[in-house]
């Protein structure tokens, strides 16, 4: 058994309120995977990077026990690199550059060795190679996560659409979920989204936390009140891999579980922040971990005397 993510490993230059960097790591699957290796040690990952990509990078993928077969290396061409300022507020930013490089034709080939994949999350990327990922599949995994953004409502619907009806969970932001349901109301639009074809719904909310639809319930996660946010990049792909981790840790698909693991989700989401790039993905402890999910439970956890 295992999970497999699929996304971009790319190139980011990011400015924030806080300071600026040069040509960082990220890309969602890089977020996602080093997200989920902390719940799960069968991680593997299927990407396309140019050759200017750090064999040090490479590495050190490995060393979060995350399997790099996939990870597709196109010689004498360049990653994926995008560039973007936020604005004061860190909710919303500019794209100052964007090139898909390698990108561009990106044919998701899967190893025979992640045949065994049982948890699939499937990282912002046309709806179209994320339909070719599943097909190429020759077993339908236990439980499929899919994120997308509104770009690819705006281009390209209906195969979004056709996409949406073959996964389980769907990962949108507040927006997008209004965009694409055609209704305000957050509660109206999931039951309309539902009835596309996902099982569930999460409806991320940035620093209002987020929510969960499916099996006629709803679950409201909050977000953790931080002193400094010092770089929003990837929060959403943290979010999706520490949730589709825990997932797979557990290995039963329920809504208790996915409750669970929106706050685990949202404790790596929280830590992604607090650095630039994947900076403090990088090494934290099981018991940092734990400590900042308890602080999550603390924020919502009340007795009616």
């Amino acid at each position: 058994m295992s999970l497999l993510v699929i996304g971009t490993v790319a190139f980011d230059a990011i400015e924030t309120p806080f300071g600026k960097t040069d040509k960082i790591v990220g890309g969602a699957a890089t977020y996602a995977s080093l997200a989920a290796s902390y719940f799960f040690d069968k991680v593997k990952i299927v990407a396309v990077i140019g050759d200017d990509f750090p064999q040090s990078e490479i590495e050190d993928f490995g060393h979060h026990h995350i399997d790099t077969e996939g990870l597709q290396i196109k010689k004498g061409e360049k990653s994926f690199f995008w560039s973007g300022k936020y604005h004061n507020d860190m909710n919303s930013r500019d794209t100052l550059i964007t090139e898909l490089n390698v990108l561009a034709d990106f044919d998701p080939i899967i190893p025979d060795s992640y045949q065994d994949c049982e948890f699939l999350m499937l990282g912002n990327l046309t709806p179209q190679v994320q339909q070719t990922v599943i097909n190429r599949l020759k077993n339908r995994p236990k439980l499929i996560v899919m994120d997308t953004m509104n770009f690819w409502m705006d281009i390209a619907l209906n195969d979004l659409l056709d996409t949406i009806k073959m996964i389980d969970v769907l990962t949108i932001n507040d927006a997008e979920a209004r965009q694409l349901s055609g209704e305000y109301s957050l509660v109206k639009a999931a039951q309309k989204i539902l009835t596309m074809g996902p099982k569930y719904l999460i409806i991320k909310k940035g620093e209002h936390g987020a929510l969960l639809f499916g099996e006629g319930k709803i679950f409201s996660a909050p977000a953790l009140p931080l002193e400094e946010v010092f770089d929003p990049t990837g929060a959403g792909d943290t979010f999706a891999g520490g949730f589709i981790g825990y997932m797979a840790k557990v290995g039963e698909v329920s809504f208790q579980n996915m409750k669970n693991a929106i706050i685990y989700g949202s404790a790596l989401a929280s830590f992604c922040v607090e650095k630039f790039g994947t900076e403090k993905l990088r090494h934290l402890s099981a018991e940092e971990i734990n400590d900042r999910v308890q602080q999550f439970v603390s924020l919502a956890q009340f007795e009616i005397l």
